[in-house]
């Protein structure tokens, strides 16, 4: 068998790893990276990036198809048509660009990239079989873990034919008429919005009382109002119990009555298990958390030199702490003085509104005991959102009573994943209400209702 000897090997090349391993050989660190499937992992493959460029293809047809029946803007057209597999296509060459780009990124930063299934052998050896072709055993000093996470399967509704999970949702060979989603997090959201507006009959089953459950309800509101004027029909306290297709999905509500929604294509949306097992994890007898690897500050495991990121080691399972975490890594391990301490984690719905949650909500900063100040402004009183028609949502912020440090903010509008950033910043850099309240936002903005939620928050709010 072929070996290769090296100072850092990666398993997965999602987000967390390929950016470990960029930053790695940028730094002089020799490197191997190993990835079973396609460059980019999930997110820029059957993920992130795939399902944005859908919910976009979607929001298109939807906005065409309403200016057909009479716009306030003036804008007339016939009624328009959609030619699913060109979207599918549109989107795949987004995927194709971009995931090609990673791979040069990492030709750049000299990183040997195996194409292969890793098989751990111990902490410093796996074997890497490739499709086709003889396995390479690959030595080495540091051992990184990247490997993500992968959907979960329902036992009454299990994978195959018309049941599917994100993946198959994000390329449809063909519309379905009808399809019942199975899941009201922000997955089964994104998607099932994204199928109502391309004209599906959508119907969504949520097994808690409310949409978006893991949100606090005054944030949830806009995507519920959403959902009902979209024609979404919403059977929330219900759960599941199996699918034919002769009478289509079998649910059981909250009162032990069942009945059947019609269905041409399930979608299960119920969340994510990390990818722990099938590659050999198990014979490195590593320290748990729950069904994580546990690790500290700077990403180690319990047996030294060998490291984990990503979806493997918690939540938030989110594509950017797998990334913020590599960087630490690739950098801890060239001999630099770095942990993994963020003082908040982004987090993005992408309905329609979108939400954005980054830091403590107002719940939360009771629940820790905390004296706070929560305000918000809302975008029926934004210049820049009614010129967008999208005057639903607001933007919060939630800073401490004594010393006015900015402890969260959330959102919900269109267009507010793009304050996210700002959102993270203005809490990384421990800034104030009065920081925020005295900084010149541009007009007319969307990000002028971040201004004036700090400006409510001290008593003084210009435009409402």
């Amino acid at each position: 068998m072929k070996e290769v000897s090296t100072k850092l090997l990666v398993i997965g090349g999602g987000p967390g790893g390929y950016v470990a391993a960029i930053r790695a050989g940028q730094l002089g660190v020799p490197t191997v990276l190993v990835e079973g499937e396609s460059l980019g992992g999930t997110c820029l493959n059957i993920g992130c990036i795939p399902s944005k460029a859908l919910i976009h293809a979607a929001h298109a047809f939807d906005a065409a198809r309403h200016q057909a029946h009479g716009s306030p803007l003036g804008i007339k057209v016939q009624e328009p048509s959609i030619d699913i597999a060109q979207t599918v296509r549109w989107k795949d060459g987004i995927v194709k660009r971009l995931t090609s780009g990673v791979g040069a990124l990492l030709r750049k930063a000299g990183v040997q990239v195996h194409k292969g299934w890793a098989q751990i052998e111990d902490g410093k050896t796996v074997t890497v079989q490739p499709a086709e072709g003889e396995p390479v055993r690959v030595r080495c000093e540091h051992l990184l873990l990247a490997t993500g996470s992968e959907p979960v399967e329902l036992p009454m509704l299990p994978f195959g034919g018309a049941v599917v999970s994100s993946t198959g949702a994000l390329s449809p060979e063909s519309l379905p008429r009808r399809l019942v989603v199975v899941g009201a997090g922000y997955i089964g959201l994104e998607l099932g919005m994204a199928y109502r507006k391309l004209g599906v009959e959508v119907a969504v089953v949520e097994a808690a009382e409310r949409v978006l459950p893991g949100y606090d309800e005054e944030l949830t509101q806009p995507v519920l109002d959403a959902l009902e004027k979209s024609g979404v029909v919403l059977h929330l306290g219900c759960s599941v119990q199996g699918y034919d297709e002769e009478h289509g999905v079998r649910v059981r509500s909250v009162r032990a009555d069942e009945f059947a929604l019609p269905a041409d294509r399930v979608l299960v949306a119920v969340g994510r298990k990390p990818r722990t097992t099938g590659f050999g994890l198990e014979s490195l007898q590593l320290d748990m958390a729950g069904r994580y690897v546990a690790v500290d500050a700077q990403c180690r495991t319990s047996m030294r030199n060998v490291w984990a990121i990503g979806d493997i080691t918690g939540d938030p399972m989110l594509a950017h702490r797998a990334m913020a975490q590599g960087e630490v890594v690739a950098e801890v391990i060239a001999g630099k003085h770095r942990r993994f301490e963020p003082m908040a984690i982004p987090a993005v719905c992408f309905t329609d509104p979108e939400v954005v949650v980054v830091g403590k909500t107002p719940g939360e900063a009771r629940a820790a005991g905390l004296d706070c100040i929560a305000a918000a402004f809302p975008f029926a009183a934004n210049g820049r959102a009614m010129t967008l028609e999208a005057t639903g949502g607001f933007v919060r912020v939630v800073a401490r009573r004594d010393n006015h440090l900015i402890l969260g903010w959330q959102a919900v509008g269109q267009g507010v994943a793009e304050l996210a950033a700002a959102f993270t910043q203005s809490i990384e850099m421990g800034a104030r209400l009065e920081d925020v309240a005295g900084t010149i936002h541009a007009h007319p903005t969307l990000g002028e209702a971040v201004q004036e939620a700090a400006l409510r928050a001290l008593g003084h709010a210009l435009h409402i």
